[in-house]
């Protein structure tokens, strides 16, 4: 049986540290834990400059992001490097390089058939060093096409590491393992074995940042499985993406294939699409082996095309949808003890309901999500630093919040 002193002594902590958490001056906010949310730059500051590049990511870092974010794909010879896709035709110069012409060939990824493609995995790492990176969205600068190299993961961490001590600030790296079913089979074909894409940005990250929740670090996936087998390997902080083909005009979601579904769930025949993923339900099942998610923004926030010209620019679009508010996905990730990054704000593209692109961050922003992926990194840290203080009620629930969330370990 507990002494009385020892039952009071923790209450008597709760309730100082409840006291000094609202006697503070400190700006709180309605995230999982209380503190402002994150600026992740979008395949580096890809609004500017082309994506997936160390010259992205570093203007990214000078426009004050706090994490920069490099989707991953494997190489011939077993080496991470940073691009969107396996796919390479249109994200590099390879096309107009004559000695890789035979290289050219056409392949599936995820149910689509990409017809006359280059793909990553048929060049060495000293190959891709020869290609040049492009602007892959129309509208956007290209006088720095071809001019910028492929980099390495470990490449990217360097950056980030070399800038936090140049800005004197944490800059953190929240890489994506893309199509980690189609990678496996990669890894498989070229003799690494089924999980070495995993295991690779396992031990690159462990020997950078050591195994520890702590370490500026997310690791992101589409796919579930990769995610439970990660949780087994590292400690490292696990992020659960949810995607969707579209948002229907009454602000429901479209879910139609191959966008409708985890692939590895698809693959086995399985019925968990990413609506489900966001449910209670769901969001207690993603709790078991990962500590948030990142759902497309419309799954946050509710929009309705009532074919309302709200913009009074005489076309009714994406802009014009009527705003009805939260969905409630963001207050049961919290309630299940998972932080909430959504994606993708772009200051030329995908606006849902506001036709300003940093009006529409604070909207999500005030919601209460924990992070925020853009394009378009100095609009996100405006959108950060415009958004109010909450009242000190909030603060004080945050700071309880976090108190809470520190207790939760998931478990495999």
């Amino acid at each position: 049986m507990h002494k009385p002193s020892q039952i009071l002594k923790p209450l008597l902590l709760a309730s100082t540290a409840a006291m000094s958490l609202t006697a503070a001056p400190a700006q709180a906010w309605n995230t999982l834990d209380g503190n402002a949310p994150l600026v992740i730059a979008h395949r580096g500051a890809s609004g500017y400059l082309p994506e997936h590049t160390l010259e992205g990511y570093a203007k990214a870092i000078q426009l004050g992001a706090n994490y920069i974010e490099p989707d991953l794909v494997m190489t011939r010879d077993g080496i991470l490097v940073a691009r969107h896709e396996p796919v390479i035709g249109d994200s590099t110069n390879v096309r107009s390089l004559a000695q890789f012409a035979d290289r050219m060939t056409t392949k599936t990824i995820d149910g689509v058939k990409y017809t006359n493609q280059f793909f990553v995995e048929d060049f060495t790492l000293a190959e891709l060093k020869t290609l040049g990176a492009m602007q892959t969205r129309a509208g956007r600068p290209t006088e720095f096409d071809g001019q910028f190299k492929i980099p390495t993961l470990d490449e990217v961490i360097a950056l980030a590491k070399a800038k936090s001590i140049e800005t004197g600030r944490t800059i953190g790296i929240y890489p994506e393992l893309k199509h980690s079913t189609y990678m496996q089979g990669v890894s498989q074909s070229l003799g690494f074995g089924k999980t070495y894409f995993e295991d690779k940005l396992v031990s690159t990250l462990h020997a950078a940042y050591g195994n520890t929740g702590s370490a500026p670090v997310f690791i992101q996936s589409f796919e579930v499985s990769n995610l439970q087998y990660l949780n087994t390997k590292t400690d490292i902080k696990l992020v659960q993406l949810v995607d969707a083909d579209d948002v229907n005009a009454d602000g429901s979601m479209s879910l139609v294939a191959p966008y409708d579904r985890p692939f590895d769930v698809a693959v086995r025949n399985g019925k968990l699409t990413f609506a489900d993923l966001v449910s209670n339900v769901g969001l207690s099942f993603v709790a078991t082996y990962a500590d948030g998610v990142g759902p497309w923004k419309p799954y946050l926030l509710k929009t309705v095309d009532d074919g309302i010209d709200r913009t009074g620019d005489g076309v009714v679009n994406g802009k014009d949808r009527r705003v009805d508010g939260s969905t409630g996905v963001i207050e049961a990730a919290h309630a299940n003890g998972l932080f909430v990054h959504t994606w993708t704000f772009r200051n030329d593209a995908s606006m849902l309901g506001f036709d300003n692109p940093q009006k529409e961050m604070e909207a999500y922003l005030k919601l209460g999500v924990d992070g925020i992926f853009t394009d378009f990194t100095d609009t996100g840290v405006a959108a950060v630093a415009s958004v109010p203080e909450p009242q000190t009620y909030a603060l004080l629930l945050s700071g309880l919040g976090v108190i809470g969330w520190l207790a939760r370990r998931r478990k495999v």
